[in-house]
């Protein structure tokens, strides 16, 4: 599995969100008029997304389907471990660490985070 650049990522968030199967219509609706795309642009999108695998496209009639090959979890799994490599020295203490210094995790959230340890010690 490979990182998608952001735009792709955007496009995969509305796949994950939809029923499948997904259209550059749907696309369009959701995101692209919002971001400025041309059609073209999303159609380019889903076919790069197609060709790394994480869409599968059938044609029927003039329109194109897409079905997510690629579930959210095992690509948020794949990105998580990658930026905790990256940027932490796969630490999670060292993550929480971070963001506890720049008060971007509450009090509220340190109480359920020592809550969830002590449940999965059980």
């Amino acid at each position: 599995m490979k990182k998608l650049p952001e735009a792709e990522f955007e496009i995969m968030k509305i796949v994950w969100e939809s029923n499948p199967p997904i259209t550059t219509g749907i696309i369009m609706h959701e995101i692209g008029n919002e971001k400025g795309w041309k059609i073209q642009t999303v159609v380019s999108l889903m076919q790069r997304l197609t060709e790394r695998g994480f869409l599968h496209s059938e044609k029927k009639g003039k329109e194109r389907f897409y079905y997510p090959i690629v579930e959210k979890g095992a690509y948020l799994s794949f990105e998580t471990e990658h930026f905790m490599k990256l940027y932490h020295k796969n630490s999670f203490m060292n993550l929480v660490g971070t963001l506890y210094k720049s008060d971007t995790i509450s009090n509220e959230d340190l109480a359920s985070l020592i809550k969830w340890v002590e449940e999965k010690r059980d």
